[in-house]
């Protein structure tokens, strides 16, 4: 944990230090994301708040997934990942956004999408960038390693923004 309260500082001070907020848009993780990140103090300055879309219902009602994409491509999909990104930063002040959305086990998998699979999407301006990666382990390290990761996706495109 101490490994992803320091990427969630690292991320918080890049934030304040380009004058930009963040939101988050998550599925398997449950909030983990933004938990990390407001376990750093200050984080009202450089964050603006979180979308929890377990259900798919909650996708569509609250960051304007298209139910059809969906269907046609599952949840757990780089597709959906974007949308949800795209979706928190419409739905928000922010101005960069991540999203997740995996099968952190112990079921749930299906043909092609084994335990561990998470799509990210990270957002910002008219920008969307996803990824699938399969992780090993069981829940608890599926979604640790999942926050860790978007955040450490969260520092890449924050370098590529400016101060």
């Amino acid at each position: 944990m101490n490994d992803i309260l320091d990427l969630a500082a690292r991320v918080g001070r890049a934030l304040q230090t380009r004058g930009l907020l963040m939101a988050t848009a998550e599925s398997c993780t449950g909030g983990g994301v933004g938990h990390a990140i407001t376990e750093i103090a200050g984080s009202s300055e450089w964050f603006d708040c979180g979308f929890i879309t377990y259900s798919n219902a909650s996708k569509t009602e609250l960051l304007d997934v298209p139910a059809a994409m969906i269907a046609q491509c599952g949840a757990v999909s780089e597709e959906v990942a974007g949308a949800m990104a795209e979706g928190a930063l419409a739905n928000s002040n922010a101005h960069l956004a991540v999203s997740t959305t995996g099968i952190a086990g112990p079921g749930g998998a299906v043909p092609g999408k084994p335990v561990g699979t998470v799509c990210f999407g990270w957002a910002v301006e008219h920008h969307t960038h996803t990824e699938r990666l399969v992780f090993s382990g069981d829940r608890q390290a599926v979604r640790e390693q999942t926050v860790a990761h978007a955040l450490k996706g969260l520092l890449r495109l924050l370098e590529q923004v400016r101060a």
